[in-house]
């Protein structure tokens, strides 16, 4: 048995296909000067060949899957047409007189070192991108075939040292039944296409992984735990049957609860609400039973592009999803970038500590050009349906006081200009730090409602970097002091008569449902395919008990001790 990361749910059973490396070499050869302007030409024609590849295929997500699958390609445009890209590959050819070929390679090298050595794993995770277009590009330089070749006849499990997102695409769908790979993880392109497919998968298995599997073995792969049963006995199999036919059922079961209403046993009505990332997730969180968005991470429309999005394109983004959410709320967060999201175009310094640094509502507040091209697109978007704006990062009850002033401005700006709005349009703040915690009752007296990401509060409570994993097993939501500022910051809201939400992992983890219940939190936001699990956990509480059950939480002393409380009173299966 060997085990990764689960990064797409479900249980497979089937045979293996282990897919060869089908990385085309660059030619390796030096030219003269001569030699230059043909050099050029052929970067030319393998660059338009390439782009009509990925046009194409953006075409193809766009057809099966989506909008933000097919945006992935969109992303691959991008990056092929990079200037940053396309000038080192010309001046490796001019100055140190190699092949097209080979500077296209040694030019994606660069960036991929540069990338892997990033903190974020979003973007650590773009390197795989880089290597997959700086392949397409080599095989249509040098007339060579890339594509992936299935020899296997019906079904299989993908077994693969590394998987790129073209390599994704182009798989026979209704033949994979579940992806396996050495490399990667949840952030990975083709561990998102895979989720999007329906696909159980598990990546970063390590170097064992294409050594211990060949093509041809039964496999047994759970995309819930992360493990791989190779060759597996009968028990073995009959018992992942009996699993996959229980995953159906329960699968079954829940879509029935799309249409209820998040209401507890004791008549408690919560509201259950997604966090997204664009306008393409919106049609996912309606069909999960979501009543609204509670987090719209406005900063992926600002990434994977090469300069800031106009105030119409936000404004078509954000109309977008306003609109096909029928007056659902959907609060969109302002710009939030620093930390572990860079933009290459806004020419951010680097810092000794990025996460305490320039990001978020510090930059929006020093670049008021940049904030408010956002807060007109986000009023204009307004007059569509109900829209909420909130703000990240706020640490000082002055940040947002100087909020308010900008946006009082930006209406009045809209008003002289006779364009709709919404001019009760309702803001809030997300709580993640401790200090925004600690005058909750101050921030309450100006905003209509809080949010509380817990993956950035936990991070700065406790003093636990989320990425390092020398110390993750630091970093848990559980722990007392982090339940205390949550009930903290729920309690001053309640007393100023404002609601309170949380948008970060916590929301959708199902053993602490009942305890965030019990601290008296209004709104849960979590991934769209979390929402049915979420309801179906609340319509099995009440209010009364879970009160209890936080109340016992907030007295004890370590997270485990909090945990298997939480696991005791309500366990989850």
């Amino acid at each position: 048995m060997l085990k990764g990361i689960p990064v797409s749910s479900g249980v497979a059973i089937s045979e293996a296909l282990l897919l060869e490396n089908n990385t085309v070499s660059a030619e390796k050869k030096n030219i003269t000067q001569e030699d230059i302007a043909t050099e050029q030409h052929k970067l030319e024609v393998g660059m338009t060949k390439t782009e009509e590849q990925l046009v194409e295929l953006h075409q193809q997500l766009l057809d099966s899957v989506g909008e933000e699958q097919a945006s992935i390609m969109s992303a691959h445009l991008v990056l092929l047409k990079d200037p940053a890209f396309i000038d080192e590959i010309n001046n490796l050819i001019k100055n140190e007189l190699i092949d097209v070929s080979s500077a296209v390679q040694v030019a994606a090298n660069q960036f991929v070192q540069i990338f892997e050595s990033m903190d974020d794993e979003y973007m650590r995770e773009r390197a795989t991108d880089i290597k997959d277009i700086a392949n397409r590009l080599i095989a249509n330089i040098l007339g060579k075939n890339n594509q992936t070749s299935i020899d296997i006849e019906g079904s299989f499990i993908l077994v693969s040292d590394d998987l790129t997102p073209s390599e994704t695409v182009t798989l026979p769908r209704e033949r994979v039944k579940a992806i396996v790979v050495a490399k990667g993880g949840k952030t990975s392109h083709a561990a998102i296409l895979a989720r999007s497919l329906g696909i159980p998968a598990i990546m970063g298995v390590g170097e064992p992984l294409t050594n211990a599997i060949q093509t041809g073995d039964s496999l047994i792969i759970d995309g819930s735990t992360g493990e791989i049963f190779i060759n597996p006995h009968p028990e073995q199999i009959s018992k992942y049957q009996k699993k996959i036919q229980s995953e159906q059922e329960e699968k079954a079961q829940l879509a029935k609860l799309k249409d209820t209403k998040a209401v507890t046993r004791d008549g408690k009505e919560v509201e259950l609400v997604a966090n997204v990332k664009g306008p393409q997730d919106a049609e996912e969180v309606l069909e999960q039973g979501g009543e609204g968005i509670g987090l719209f991470r406005s900063e992926f429309l600002f990434m994977d592009r090469n300069a800031l999005p106009t105030e119409e394109e936000q404004y078509e983004a954000y109309s977008q999803v306003v609109k096909k959410l029928s007056n659902k709320p959907v609060i969109i967060r302002t710009l939030d970038i620093g930390g572990d999201k860079h933009l290459p175009y806004l020419d951010l310094p680097e810092e000794m500590n990025p996460f305490l640094g320039w990001r978020a509502i510090r930059i929006s507040l020093s670049r008021p050009e940049l904030f408010q091209t956002q807060l007109r697109a986000l009023l204009r978007a307004s007059a569509h349906g109900k829209v909420r704006i909130m703000f990240p990062m706020i640490s000082h009850l002055e940040q947002i006081q100087e909020v308010k002033k900008i946006l009082e401005a930006t209406k009045e700006q809209l008003k002289a200009e006779n364009i709709d709005f919404d001019p009760n349009i309702e803001i809030g703040v997300m709580i993640e730090i401790p200090s925004a915690c600690l005058l909750a009752d101050e921030l309450a007296e100006e905003v209509d409602f809080f949010s509380i990401g817990t993956n950035d509060l936990v991070q700065y409570t406790l003093a636990v970097d989320r990425m390092n994993e020398h110390i993750s097993d630091l970093y848990d939501h559980f722990h007392p002091a982090v339940l205390r500022l949550i009930k903290m910051v729920i309690d001053a809201s309640h007393r100023h008569n404002i609601w309170t939400g949380m948008c970060g992992e916590m929301a959708g983890d199902l053993h602490a449902t009942e305890i965030l219940l019990g601290l008296g939190l209004d709104e849960f936001s979590v991934s769209p395919t979390l929402l049915p699990r979420v309801k179906h956990q609340l319509l099995q509480l009440s209010t009364e008990k879970a009160k209890q059950v936080a109340d016992k939480a907030l007295s004890l002393g370590t997270p485990k001790e909090v945990l298997d409380h939480a696991i005791a009173s309500n366990p989850v299966s």
